[in-house]
């Protein structure tokens, strides 16, 4: 259906947070992908369906080691695993020692991410930077989704990854925003993104809420379904879905 790539630049935190929160609530079925090749935390942050632990040696490596000869989208399905909730996985790497070895992995799994049937696949690629290879997966996004914080250090982090993205790449920026700040936040972020003369489909927010982060590790429903990381998280995920369908005009 849409394969869409949550990202941050360097010092911008958060994005594996907003990757589970959104898929979480997501109004489409949808799997979360961990795509950063300094390696993820997904395995062992987050429990499995049956309430035991994820298996960190079942997913991107292990779909890596069958995918040599080609990878078609229907093999995705095979390395995934199921958290609470019911969310399907496709778990990164453990460390980034493992991503010299599948350098060559990143476009034919974009390729086959934006292609896999019957779901939206969230693709969780950490920081941008280190490892230019991840242009290919990048490259294949209906897309690019970058995270930040409204300090200046960040948004000039920000700022400069703006500026060296791909013209033909359509990118989004969402704000990790202080709740009691949060509308004048966002707006002041998007002041600052308009000013660099780079389109951006939009700019939103996602509440930063380390309570509700917490409850995220496990707890699906009732206070974690009123938290702020969650109500914020649908307003940005029906946006993200409007986007996958049809292209809103730039702001």
């Amino acid at each position: 259906m849409a394969l869409i790539v949550l990202a941050a630049d360097k010092g911008a935190p958060g994005v594996t947070t907003a990757a589970t929160a959104l898929g979480a609530i997501w109004p489409r079925p949808v799997l979360l992908a961990e795509c950063d090749p300094a390696g993820g935390d997904l395995a062992y942050r987050l429990p499995a369906a049956d309430g035991g632990v994820l298996n960190p040696g079942r997913g991107l490596l292990t779909l890596g080691a069958t995918a040599r000869r080609g990878l078609r989208p229907e093999q995705i399905q095979e390395h995934t695993q199921k958290i609470v909730g019911g969310l399907d996985v496709l778990a990164g790497l453990t460390h980034g020692e493992q991503a010299a070895g599948l350098t060559w992995l990143w476009g034919p799994l974009g390729r086959a991410l934006a292609a896999l049937p019957g779901a939206d696949v969230l693709a969780d690629c950490g920081r941008l930077g280190g490892h230019p290879e991840t242009a290919e997966l990048l490259s294949e996004a209906a897309l690019v989704v970058l995270f930040t914080r409204a300090s200046l250090d960040h948004v000039a982090h920000l700022r400069e990854r703006l500026q060296v993205m791909p013209q033909g790449a359509r990118v989004a920026v969402v704000v990790i925003a202080d709740p009691r700040q949060y509308r004048s936040t966002i707006e002041e972020v998007r002041r600052i993104v308009l000013a660099t003369g780079r389109q951006v489909a939009f700019v939103g927010g996602l509440a930063h809420d380390p309570k509700g982060a917490e409850l995220l590790r496990g707890q699906w429903g009732g206070r974690l379904d009123r938290s702020l990381l969650i109500r914020t998280a649908r307003e940005l995920a029906a946006r993200l879905v409007a986007q996958a369908r049809a292209p809103e005009p730039a702001v």
